[in-house]
């Protein structure tokens, strides 16, 4: 899955035209604080891909990433090198959208025995270092950063030097006991993330993350933060269920279908975290699972109307008998989002894995 003052380096707070700043950019931003911030190298790409031309009027969508490229797109960070760069995936108007529910669904619990692990890590160079993958504009950081004591360094991965941009400017500033928080950046597919990439890395992070890789993929994170002795943070993954008040004859039958776009072309999707706390598992970690829902209510209708069509748009792309039914369907539903009568749980989980201690038990 997959979220951004001045901040150093000469970045100025603002980087694309009026209207696109991420949350908590602009002039105020920080409060004066500044960050140290490596910019990706190379040139400035344009904007992530917008939807491609309209198929019957509607915008290609998948739920979790909001405006894509294609049918075909992946996530936007890879572990495995090879093959072209693929484009974008992620819209930053989808992340900000999302940004609210993600920080309310997260499983506050398993911040406990994280902070426990980490008040136990030697700290080689003082500063607590984070690793998020696939960061998009940073709400990872945004939502972990002020919950940890300590000073930390935050190293930021993506493929898309816009999405970086946005979460370097507006990265959190402050840990929870006020300590400074600093940044970098690292433009690129995450590729052949082993131990040795996550050298000095005192936690791995992601959102949104697992339920688009493949069972190799995941196998390949959790042997790398093994061997790096590394605890992993892995939220809001999707769990495959989704509840609508009031219901409709039709729901089970949508959830089935998006279900199997999820596991597409090999894809996790709402098996991800079952293979994740297997394959942490079986390198000697402990694995705590804990619900992560978006509760979305009257409150939410604007990410309520985006997820609804990305979800039926991708179960009639899994499914073209759906189609007509699903149409149907889908005005019904965001007519009763428009007047408020709406109320949906999408159904993730967080996973927290603490690797055995090197010499000693969990």
């Amino acid at each position: 899955m997959t979220d951004t003052g001045t901040a150093g380096g000469g970045l100025p707070a603002r980087t694309g035209p009026p209207g696109d700043e991420p949350p908590g950019a602009g002039p105020d931003a920080g409060a004066g604080a500044r960050a140290a911030v490596r910019l990706p190298g190379g040139g400035e790409q344009g904007p992530p891909a917008a939807a491609g031309p309209p198929r019957d009027d509607r915008p290609r969508v998948i739920a979790g990433a909001g405006p894509v490229a294609g049918s075909g797109a992946r996530a936007s960070a890879r572990l495995r090198d090879g093959g072209e760069p693929e484009p974008p995936r992620y819209a930053p108007e989808w992340l900000r959208l999302r940004e609210g529910a993600d920080s309310a669904a997260r499983a506050r619990e398993l911040l406990v025995p994280l902070r426990e692990r980490i008040a136990r890590l030697p700290r080689r160079a003082g500063a607590l270092v984070v690793h998020d993958l696939g960061c998009g504009t940073g709400s990872m950081g945004r939502w972990l950063a002020p919950r940890l004591d300590g000073a930390q360094h935050w190293v930021l991965h993506d493929r898309d030097p816009r999405l970086l941009r946005f979460a370097a400017v507006s990265a959190a500033r402050r840990a929870a006991d006020g300590s400074g928080v600093t940044v970098e950046t690292r433009h690129g597919e995450v590729g052949l993330l082993t131990p040795d990439a996550l050298t000095g890395a005192h936690l791995v992070t992601a959102s949104a993350l697992l339920d688009v890789l493949t069972r190799g993929e995941v196998e390949s994170l959790a042997a790398a933060c093994a061997g790096a002795t590394c605890p992993a943070l892995l939220t809001l993954s999707v769990a495959g269920r989704v509840d609508l008040t009031p219901a409709h004859p039709l729901d089970a039958e949508i959830t089935e279908a998006f279900n199997a776009h999820q596991r597409r072309d090999g894809l996790l999707g709402p098996d991800a975290v079952t293979v994740a706390r297997e394959a942490f598992a079986a390198h000697g970690a402990t694995v705590r699972v804990g619900p992560s829902p978006w509760r979305l209510g009257s409150g939410q209708s604007a990410l309520t109307a985006q997820w609804l069509r990305g979800w039926v748009g991708a179960a009639v792309e899994q499914r073209s008998g759906l189609r007509a039914r699903a149409d149907r369907y889908l005005r019904d539903r965001l007519a009763a989002c428009g007047a408020g009568a709406l109320e949906v749980v999408v159904h993730h989980s967080d996973l927290l894995a603490l690797p055995r201690p090197a010499g000693g038990a969990s």
